[in-house]
C-alpha cells in the first residue's frame, strides 16, 4: 500500500512537471515577442475591456457561433492587472494548464493507471507548432472548448464504466452534468459537438448492449411460468429509468445552453443554426456540395495531416526538423496503428473483456473531427484551428501506445518518445527564429504584418491628429485596443490582394457611428500594392489633396482635403 502511495506521488510529481513545462515555454514565447498580437485576439481583447465598462455581448462580435466566455475570463485578469495583452495570454496559460491536468485525469479514468495520464500530460506541455501556437493565442474560445471537452469526456466516461458495471442507478447529478457541459460548451464553441456527440453514441450502445445482457440473464434465472409478467415488468421499470436519465441530459443541455437560447430569441434561431454549421465560411466557395467536399478532402490530406503531424507550421509550407521527420511519421502511424486496434477489439468484445480504453469514445472524436472538416463549410479553412481536439485524443492515444510497446521494447522505446519532444521544440524554435511572421495565426501572408511598429503608428496618428477612417481587419481592431480606443479605424478596405471584401469584417457598430461623426479622417494600408494604387487613383479623380507616410507595412494617407468615403472611391467592391 505504502508503496502504490509513493508510486503515484511520483506520478503527480511528473504531471506538476508537465504543467509547469508547458507555462515556461509558453511564457517563454511570449516574452521573446514572437507571437503576434492578432485582431482577433483583440476582439476578445475589446470585448473585456467593454464588458468591464458595462457591455453584456453574449457571443463573439461578429460571429454567432462563438460564445463570449473567453472575454468574461479575459475581463476578469484586466480588472486586477490593467489593459494588456499579456493579460490574454495568461488567461490562455490557466486554460492550457487546466486541460493538461484534465487530460491526466482522464487518462486514469480511461485505463487505471496514473502513468498513462501523466504522459499524455508531456505529449501536450511540448506539443507541434500548430497546438503551441493555437493554445497561446486567444481566437475566441478554443482554449475553452479544449477543457470543456476533456470535461464532456469525464463525465462520460464516467457514466460509461457503470454502465458497463451493470450499475443500474447511475447518479442523475453525472446525466445532467453531462447535459450541462454538451448545452455549454455548444454556446462557447459549436467545436464541442467533436466530443459531445461521440460521447452520446457511446452511451447508446453501451446502454443496448447492457439492456441485451439484462435482459437475457433476467430470463435464465426466471421461472418459466413466470418469465413473460416478470420480463415485462423489467421491460418496463428499465425504460422508465433509462428515459428518465436522457430527459435528465436534455434538461441539463437546456440550462447549459441558455445564453444560446436567449440570443436565439432576438437573432432567430434558423440564423444561429446556420451560424454554427459555417455560413460565415460558405460563401468563400463558388464551387457545388461534391466539389467542396473533395476539395476539403485534398486540403485534409495535403495541408491538414502535415500540420496534424507538426511537419509544418500552419501558415506556410515550411518542413521543420526534417532530419527527424521519419522517426516521427513511423511513430504516429504505429500511434494510429495501436488506436485502431485497441478500438476494434473493445467494440467487439464489450463485456466481457476487461482494461478498458474507452478507446471507441477517443475514436469517435478523432473521426468527427476530420469528417467535421471535409463535409462542412468551415474544411475552406486550411489552418490547423480546427483539428485542435485531436491533440488531446493523439496524446492518449500515443501514451497508451507507449506503454504497450514499453513492455515489449523496455527503455528502448524513451528514445523514440525523445525524438518526438526533441522534433516538436527544434519545430518551435525554427519558426520562432523567423520573425516577423513569428508564430502567426495569419495563414496569408498578405495578412501577415510586422506589429513591432504598431507603437510608432500610433504616435504618429496622434501627433497628425488623426484619431478616426478606415482600414482593413487586420489592423484596426489591434489598432483600436492599443490605443485604449482612442484610435478609431472602421475595417472597410480589404486587404485580399483582388480587392475582395466582406462586410463581416466590420465587426463593432458603435465604432461605425464614432467614424461617421468624425470631421476628418484618414486612411491605413498593408502590404497591398493594388489596393494602394486603387486608393491613390480615386482620391486623384476626385481632386482630394492628400499626404502619404510608410511606418513598416503600414501605409496611412492622412490629411485629406475633405472628407471620402470608401464606397466613392470605389474601393471596398464585392463580398468575398
Amino acid at each position: 500500500m505504502q508503496a502504490m502511495k509513493t508510486q503515484s506521488r511520483t506520478w503527480l510529481i511528473g504531471l506538476g512537471g508537465a504543467i509547469t513545462a508547458a507555462a515556461i515555454l509558453k511564457t517563454g514565447l511570449i516574452f521573446a515577442n514572437v507571437v503576434p498580437f492578432n485582431s482577433d485576439e483583440a476582439i476578445v481583447a475589446l470585448m473585456a475591456r467593454h464588458i468591464l465598462e458595462g457591455g453584456r455581448p453574449i457571443f463573439f462580435y461578429g460571429q454567432s457561433y462563438m460564445g463570449s466566455l473567453d472575454a468574461y475570463l479575459v475581463a476578469a485578469v484586466f480588472k486586477f492587472i490593467g489593459y494588456q495583452v499579456g493579460g490574454i495570454r495568461l488567461v490562455q496559460i490557466i486554460l492550457y494548464s487546466l486541460t493538461i491536468l484534465t487530460t491526466a485525469i482522464l487518462g486514469k479514468q480511461l485505463t487505471g493507471k496514473w502513468k498513462v495520464g501523466v504522459l499524455a500530460a508531456w505529449f501536450l506541455a511540448i506539443p507541434n507548432v500548430s497546438t503551441t501556437l493555437y493554445t497561446t493565442v486567444s481566437l475566441g474560445g478554443y482554449g475553452e472548448m479544449l477543457l470543456i471537452g476533456n470535461l464532456i469526456l469525464l463525465t462520460g466516461v464516467k457514466i460509461a464504466k457503470e454502465f458497463s458495471q451493470k450499475k443500474k442507478e447511475t447518479p442523475l447529478f453525472l446525466w445532467f452534468g453531462l447535459g450541462f457541459l454538451s448545452g455549454f460548451g455548444l454556446w462557447v464553441f459549436g467545436l464541442t459537438l467533436v466530443y459531445s456527440l461521440p460521447v452520446f453514441a457511446y452511451l447508446i450502445w453501451i446502454h443496448l448492449k447492457v439492456k441485451e445482457l439484462s435482459y437475457l440473464e433476467n430470463i435464465k434465472n426466471f421461472k418459466r411460468r413466470y418469465a413473460s409478467s416478470d420480463r415485462n415488468t423489467f421491460t418496463l421499470n428499465q425504460l422508465t429509468y433509462q428515459s428518465g436519465r436522457w430527459a435528465t441530459v436534455l434538461l441539463g443541455g437546456f440550462f447549459g445552453a441558455i445564453p444560446w437560447w436567449s440570443h436565439a430569441r432576438y437573432v432567430g434561431l434558423s440564423n444561429l443554426v446556420l451560424e454554427l454549421s459555417g455560413s460565415a465560411i460558405t460563401g468563400v466557395e463558388s464551387l457545388g456540395y461534391l466539389d467542396q467536399v473533395l476539395k476539403h478532402g485534398l486540403n485534409f490530406s495535403l495541408f491538414g495531416s502535415t500540420v496534424i503531424l507538426g511537419l509544418r507550421p500552419p501558415w506556410e509550407v515550411r518542413w521543420l526538423a526534417y532530419f527527424l521527420a521519419p522517426f516521427v511519421l513511423i511513430f504516429w502511424f504505429g500511434v494510429m496503428g495501436y488506436a485502431f486496434r485497441k478500438t476494434s477489439l473493445e467494440l467487439s468484445l464489450f463485456p466481457d473483456s476487461k482494461g478498458y480504453s474507452f478507446a471507441p469514445i477517443l475514436s469517435g472524436v478523432f473521426s468527427l473531427v476530420i469528417l467535421g472538416f471535409i463535409l462542412s463549410p468551415f474544411g475552406a479553412d486550411p489552418s490547423g484551428r480546427y483539428y485542435l481536439p485531436l491533440s488531446v485524443v493523439m496524446a492518449l492515444f500515443a501514451s497508451q501506445a507507449v506503454w504497450s510497446w514499453h513492455k515489449k521494447w523496455g527503455r528502448y522505446v524513451w528514445v523514440i518518445v525523445g525524438l518526438i519532444f526533441t522534433f516538436h521544440i527544434w519545430g518551435t524554435i525554427q519558426v520562432a527564429q523567423l520573425n516577423p511572421p513569428g508564430i502567426t495565426t495569419q495563414i496569408d501572408s498578405v495578412t501577415q504584418i510586422d506589429h513591432a511598429y504598431d507603437q510608432e503608428l500610433i504616435d504618429f496618428l496622434n501627433n497628425q491628429g488623426e484619431t478616426s477612417g478606415y482600414s482593413n481587419y487586420w489592423v484596426a481592431y489591434p489598432l483600436a485596443f492599443q490605443s485604449e480606443e482612442s484610435l478609431v479605424f472602421v475595417p472597410k478596405l480589404p486587404y485580399h490582394q483582388d480587392l475582395r471584401y466582406t462586410n463581416r469584417d466590420n465587426r463593432y457598430e458603435p465604432y461605425d457611428q464614432l467614424v461617421n461623426r468624425a470631421t476628418r479622417i484618414a486612411y491605413i494600408t498593408t502590404n497591398n500594392p493594388e489596393l494602394d494604387l486603387s486608393l491613390r487613383r480615386g482620391l486623384t479623380d476626385l481632386g482630394i489633396k492628400w499626404k502619404e507616410e510608410s511606418i513598416g507595412d503600414y501605409r496611412v494617407y492622412y490629411q485629406l482635403s475633405r472628407r471620402v468615403e470608401p464606397e466613392e472611391l470605389g474601393i471596398n467592391g464585392g463580398e468575398g
